[in-house]
């Protein structure tokens, strides 16, 4: 009899294979398997560094900008504490001008007396004799009479209340002489109307009166005895006045041509000398 027998080729040794791995893990050993991995790792390390070394950047720049900051703070108090000592400076600059416009001013509102008299006496006629020359006080001027004011004209309405009274003027003068006639007086008003020491528009007689005629004092000639009245010769009557002006109130510097002409040379430097520095205008 005859048994079966089923020999497979598997079976046998010749045709017997050793095991062979997986593709998958054959590929996953491989270096060309481990590429991406190892270029993912160097990628993200980069970022990694380039986030680090932006953030180091960005570090040290902060640290730039705030030693640049407390710099600019450093300069803008310095500035500060400069514009004070400038406004301080200014401020004491024009301090200085003022005091020095003040001081100026005083040498340019004086006119002296010498010239103010020395004008007066120039102008004064051969036949007027000027006795004395005074200055009114506050008071005195308040008491002169007011000279009478021109008619107004008529308003459309009645005007409410009443205006209060211009305050008395200074530097009025009054003259006080005598002259050998009328006519002397208002030729001598007229002459000093023109004067640039005096305001013209109040320049006025005030006062004029004719005196009796004077008999000369006796003459005795010789040991004869002084001849009887009906030997005395009347002189004629001398017109006492007063003349009441008021004094310039133009700028000496404004007069020095005149000033200079009546030998106030001391006011006249000072103020060529303070027109020369700017401290009074031209």
């Amino acid at each position: 009899m005859y048994g079966l027998n089923i020999n497979f080729l598997k079976d046998r040794p010749e045709y017997r294979s050793e095991p062979s791995q997986s593709p998958r893990r054959r590929d996953l050993g491989t270096p060309e398997s481990k590429r991406p991995i190892w270029l993912g790792g160097i990628t993200g390390l980069g970022l990694v560094g380039l986030a680090a070394g932006g953030w180091l950047f960005l570090q040290s720049q902060n640290e730039k900008l705030v030693q640049r900051q407390a710099e600019l703070d450093a300069e803008i108090s310095a500035i500060k504490t400069e514009q004070a000592r400038l406004a301080s400076v200014r401020t004491q600059t024009r301090q200085a001008k003022e005091d020095t416009a003040a001081f100026a001013s005083v040498f340019n509102t004086i006119k002296p007396w010498s010239a103010t008299f020395g004008d007066i006496s120039a102008r004064t006629p051969p036949k007027v004799r000027i006795l004395g020359i005074k200055e009114l006080t506050a008071q005195e001027i308040s008491a002169l009479p007011k000279p009478s004011p021109a008619a107004p004209s008529p308003s459309p309405s009645p005007t409410a209340g009443t205006t209060a009274p211009a305050p008395p003027p200074s530097g009025m003068i009054q003259i006080i002489g005598t002259a050998t006639s009328f006519n002397d007086v208002n030729d001598f008003l007229l002459i000093l109307q023109r004067s640039k020491f005096v305001k013209s528009d109040t320049t006025r007689i005030v006062g004029a009166t004719l005196n009796e005629p004077k008999s000369p004092p006796a003459i005795q000639v010789g040991g004869a005895s002084p001849a009887g009245d009906r030997d005395k010769i009347k002189l004629p009557g001398e017109v006492a006045f007063v003349i009441q002006t008021e004094l310039t109130d133009v700028p000496a510097s404004e007069l020095l041509q005149e000033l200079e002409s009546k030998k106030a040379t001391g006011l006249v430097t000072r103020i060529e000398s303070l027109r020369q520095k700017g401290v009074v205008k031209p």
